[in-house]
């Protein structure tokens, strides 16, 4: 005899399913913005694996971002628990290195609101300069959870606007592209807004605020509400 719907305990709320839909949305539009600037890009995104320069640094990300990571480290502890557990290694490391610079709640790992102006993140070649990431393989140059990477992750690289309406784009990238190629590679300008929009849902429905970095996000898992 089946339970009933109510019964069941291995049906997600409703509430879950619907975040879930949207996050999912989220990254079809961001992937499918950067498939577009990639084709207009040609060679001047010179983008690869091994090419891990975006990966040094420490860096904000959202709590979406970082529920998505956590979400794909656990699935990793099913499938391959080796490679789980090296990055989970490289987690206690860097926070070893981290922690005391911390600008934030080094209990629940969300940054402060001026965060950008403590040592951590505004010294240059400081440790927080030149943090490696902590999902990053070292040997072979690639993300461990690439499928999971945050939105920021996804999106450096292309030229996308500034605040101050600039085209910026990685230090790497477009060396020998004229100022007419770089602008007609432009990353879809809408996606900072969809992004926003995605978060603030998630972070409402999860009573949650802030931004964290990779290492705390993936220290331990924030409590959510469902």
């Amino acid at each position: 005899m089946f339970a009933s719907k109510s019964e069941r305990t291995d049906v997600p709320p409703l509430k879950t399913i619907l975040l879930k839909r949207v996050s999912d949305q989220l990254i079809q539009i961001v992937d499918a913005a950067l498939a577009s600037t990639t084709l207009r890009s040609g060679p001047h995104l010179a983008c690869r694996p091994g090419c891990t320069q975006c990966c040094h640094g420490v860096f904000p990300i959202s709590q979406q971002d970082a529920a998505r990571l956590r979400e794909s480290l656990t699935a990793l502890d099913q499938s391959n628990t080796d490679k789980a557990q090296r990055i989970r290694t490289r987690v206690a490391d860097s926070l070893t290195r981290i922690a005391p610079l911390f600008p934030g709640d080094r209990d629940t790992g969300i940054l402060s609101e001026d965060y950008e102006n403590s040592p951590l993140f505004a010294d240059e070649d400081s440790i927080g300069d030149n943090e490696p990431c902590p999902v990053l393989d070292p040997t072979a140059g690639t993300c461990d959870l690439y499928e999971a990477r945050p939105i920021v992750c996804r999106t450096f690289g292309p030229p996308m606007r500034t605040a101050d309406g600039d085209l910026a784009t990685c230090e790497l990238c477009y060396i020998t592209a004229t100022t007419e190629e770089i602008a007609a590679s432009e990353l879809d300008p809408a996606v900072p807004a969809q992004e926003a929009a995605s978060n603030e849902a998630f972070n409402a429905a999860h009573n949650l605020h802030g931004e964290t970095i990779i290492a705390y996000a993936l220290r331990s898992p924030l409590k959510v509400s469902s």
